[in-house]
This record gives structure tokens, sequence and C-alpha cells, in this order.
């Protein structure tokens, strides 16, 4: 069970070698998690991550997870559930893609959408059931500043992303009064594996501080983080610029 600060002691990680979610865990162990089910899909990224973790002090456990499979999403996460409660499930997978690539291939535009945002609607629905069921948790969704507005550069991924936004604060409010308690998560630009050799946004931050953002969060049972905290009026003021000037902006 939680305690009182809304921390978690038992944790489901949907895409266990993200270098967010990692860090997230990572923090939540030296807090007060102690069982913590790594899902993706097998490798030695996987494994190693597991490893790190229970040097840690937790118990950690994987699972066979592929975001691409949503018609195996009940039978892989049943299994989790079925072994005990699940304080908090952190839905961290997701692709950026190639935006010049995959203008000229639908077919690679699409695999981002299903990753991104069809494979996370099932898999947010599957664990939202679960929760509902034993009746607490928390489900916190790692969006993106991204799907606050579609840009040029990566508007295949940004609609992915809005997408998943949208859903998460529809789930929200759907769940409103369960028990449980959804929580988006909207980073700017974060130093990662994924964003490694392209160009800095402004405001660009770490694994690490969407970590500690995603625990004050847990603490104060938000529902929209941004991380940094700036980026809420620095998008609220972009969102709102007449599309003519938005268009003209290098972003």
């Amino acid at each position: 069970m939680k305690d009182a600060f809304g921390l978690p002691q038992s944790l489901l990680v949907l895409g266990g070698t993200s270098e967010i979610a990692l860090a997230v865990t990572r923090r939540l162990i030296a807090r007060r998690t102690r069982t913590v089910w790594l899902a993706g899909r097998p490798s030695p990224r996987l494994d190693e991550a597991a490893g790190q973790l229970r040097a840690l002090g937790a118990e950690v456990h994987t699972v066979d997870f592929d975001a691409l499979d949503p018609a195996g999403h009940e039978d892989a996460l049943g299994k989790v559930f079925a072994a005990g409660d699940v304080d908090m499930v952190l839905l961290a997978f997701g692709t950026l893609g190639d935006q010049a690539r995959d203008e000229r291939d639908p077919r690679a535009a699409v695999r981002v959408a299903q990753i991104n945002y069809t494979g996370a609607v099932a898999a947010g629905l599957v664990c939202a059931g679960a929760l509902q069921e034993q009746g607490h948790g928390s489900l916190v969704v790692l969006s993106s500043v991204a799907g606050e507005r579609a840009r040029r550069a990566n508007f295949i991924y940004g609609s992915s992303k809005a997408g998943l936004d949208a859903f998460a604060q529809g789930l929200g409010d759907a769940l409103y009064g369960t028990g449980v308690h959804v929580m988006v998560v909207r980073p700017g630009f974060v130093r990662t594996r994924m964003t490694a050799g392209l160009p800095e946004a402004p405001l660009a931050t770490t694994p690490e501080a969407v970590a500690a953002a995603v625990e004050l969060g847990l603490r104060r049972r938000s529902e929209t983080v941004w991380v940094p905290g700036a980026l809420r009026v620095v998008m609220s003021a972009l969102r709102h610029l007449p599309r003519g000037v938005f268009r003209r902006l290098p972003v």
C-alpha cells in the first residue's frame, strides 16, 4: 500500500528500459518502493536494468511485454496484478521515430502511432481496470510537451503524444472517485539516449529532474506535472499563438 505521502510500495513499469522510468524507479526505491515489475521485450538491457535495481535493495521481476501486441497486454499484465496489489503503474514506453524518414514511409509513421498511442491505450485500460478492481493505486503516464501543439519538426511524434495526453486526461476523469489516481507528466526535451544527437531545446532537463517532479506530484496527488515547471507558461503562450505566427517560429 502507498504511504501517507502517496509513495508506492509496489511499482509496475511499462517500458522497463526507459531511462526516465528507471530514474523514477531508483528515486522511489530510495524512498519506499520494495517490489518492482519491469515490463518490456526480453533483452540484455532489461536484464541489466533489473540487476541494477536489485542492487539497490528492491525485489525486481521482469515480464514480457510488447507495446505493438495489444492483444497480449491483458495476459501479460494480468500476471503482475495476480501476484499482488500494485500501488503504482508508470506508463513510460514510447518512440521518437525519425520525422524525415517517417514522412516518406507511412508504415514507419504508423508504427510510431501504434507504440505511442494505440499500445498505450490498450495497456493503460488494462492497468486502469486492474487498479480499479483492487480499489487503489496511481497510473502515471509519461506524455510530452510535444503533444501540446504539433510542430513541423516532429508532428508525427507530437500527434501521437497529443492523443496519449488526451486519453490519459479522460481516463483520469473517468476514474475520479474510484480510489485510482491518474497523473500526466509533460516533460520537455530530456537528455537521454533517445534524444542523443538532436539539437537541444531550451529548458532541457534530465531523467533525474523528471523523477523528482514525479515524486512531488505523487505526494501532492497532482493530475498534471510539467518538467520543468516553467514550460506550463511557455506552452500556454505557444498554444495560443496564431497559426501563421507559430508556423514561422524556429521550433
